[in-house]
């Protein structure tokens, strides 16, 4: 057995237990403990491996807790084919909260970005938990607020901003300082035409922007790999 942790980005951490032995017999590999009683807070779960590409998620009866890897989740314009990607979701996240909280089926696509370690669990077992267990509800709560966050800021650099600063407030988010050189996260390997639908715009418009910030020392460009140069030039780029 080893030890894993998830975090919802606001500092509260939950710690499961993971058994790393094949689940043939689909026996809980992944125990939720309560700080407090240690006690199991999750009792019914599957542990899934995904790869690149896999949109088999069926929201309506089972709630996701990703563990590793990167999976996008956006809305479509099926006659334009244009996408918006509403979030990028990675290990400490969990999907899907509206469906969770409202019982409604969600109409937004899932896609796994990049081999994925999620465990699926049954939605009805989680509004359980939700309702009764403290523990989790301190997780889930400063989780939600910080998604509805992220939707607020999509929704001012959608309103506000020209795509030069939805670029700069975009990688200003995705910024990982937990390193002595700060670089970007989740976005780093992004493609031109993926980056254009986090800020609602095009691959070619998107590529004017990006060499403008090369060429002013704040990111190198390489194929399909963005790396920050300048944290601080980045920053002072911030539209007040």
């Amino acid at each position: 057995m080893q030890t894993a942790v998830m975090e919802n980005g606001n500092g509260w951490k939950m710690n499961y237990l993971l058994d790393n032995k094949e689940n043939k017999n689909n026996k809980a590999i992944l125990t939720a403990v309560d700080s407090k009683t240690n006690l199991p807070i999750i009792k019914k779960q599957r542990r899934l491996v995904l790869e690149k590409g896999e949109d088999s998620f069926d929201t309506n009866n089972f709630f996701y807790f990703i563990l590793s890897g990167k999976i996008k989740i956006s809305e479509l314009n099926f006659e334009t084919g244009k996408e918006q990607i509403l979030y990028l979701l990675s290990a400490g996240d969990m999907f899907d909260v509206a469906t969770l909280l409202d019982g409604k089926e969600s109409e937004y696509l899932i896609e796994v970005m990049e081999k994925s370690e999620i465990v699926e669990v049954p939605i009805a077992e989680v509004r359980e938990l939700l309702s009764k267990e403290p523990s989790f509800q301190r997780f889930f709560f400063p989780y939600i607020a910080k998604k509805l966050r992220d939707m607020q800021d999509l929704v001012v650099d959608l309103s506000l901003y020209d795509i030069y600063q939805r670029l700069i407030r975009l990688f200003a988010r995705y910024v990982d300082e937990s390193q002595t050189n700060p670089k970007l996260k989740l976005i780093e390997n992004l493609s031109h035409e993926e980056l254009a639908s986090m800020v609602g715009s095009v691959r070619k418009v998107v590529n004017r922007a990006i060499q403008k910030l090369k060429q002013e020392g704040v990111i190198e460009v390489s194929r399909k790999n963005i790396k920050l140069l300048d944290l601080q030039k980045l920053l002072d780029k911030l539209p007040l």
